[in-house]
């Protein structure tokens, strides 16, 4: 029992940590870079469907990002989410492409990006430690009504203590990256 309340907190703080890492990868640096653009969402025939379904992209050099739509009705409909999606970038359509040059950033931009950063990291952090209260509030019921042992429920305790320092650690380690990223030309 112990080791199903320390998996699923593991599989939760996981998932947590992967969606902040997706949201800073969505940051825009002064570099073109394909992720972006992953969570832009297109209006593709009355439903939502991912900008990675309908076309492909590239980053042909550090200040373009190339849009190849598949279907070339959907042209428009990409060209208004990637406005509506308010990430700076302005596409240029050229047939089937689309063209984003991406601005050189400012100092002050950079640090808004940053800022933005931080705020996203700590969202992160707060979520692991919800998920490690409802993990060890779990094992603390567990002992309570008798389930497990006291000794199991503070093996329990300690092995969510640890999954948290390791996945806080890791979402430091993703907010430092990211801050040399957009500090760099």
């Amino acid at each position: 029992m112990v080791n199903d309340v320390v998996k699923d907190a593991e599989n939760r703080m996981k998932k947590s940590a992967t969606t902040q890492q997706v949201k800073l990868g969505n940051i825009r640096t002064g570099r073109a870079n394909p992720a972006m653009l992953d969570g832009i969402q297109v209006d593709y025939y009355g439903s939502k469907t991912p900008l990675k379904q309908l076309a492909n992209v590239a980053a042909p050099d550090p200040r373009l990002l190339v849009v190849q739509v598949y279907d070339r009705s959907a042209i428009d409909a990409v060209d208004k989410a990637i406005k509506s999606a308010d990430i700076g970038l302005n596409p240029q359509i050229e047939g089937s492409l689309l063209r984003l040059p991406v601005p050189q950033l400012n100092d002050e931009r950079r640090r808004e990006l940053i800022k933005f950063a931080h705020s996203i990291v700590e969202e992160g952090k707060v979520s692991v430690r919800n998920i490690r209260r409802d993990a060890n509030e779990m094992l603390k019921q567990l002992q309570k009504d008798n389930d497990i042992s006291e000794d199991d429920m503070h093996k329990g305790l300690d092995e969510v203590q640890k999954l948290t320092d390791t996945y806080i650690k890791d979402l430091d380690q993703m907010l430092k990256n990211k801050e040399k990223d957009i500090m760099e030309e």
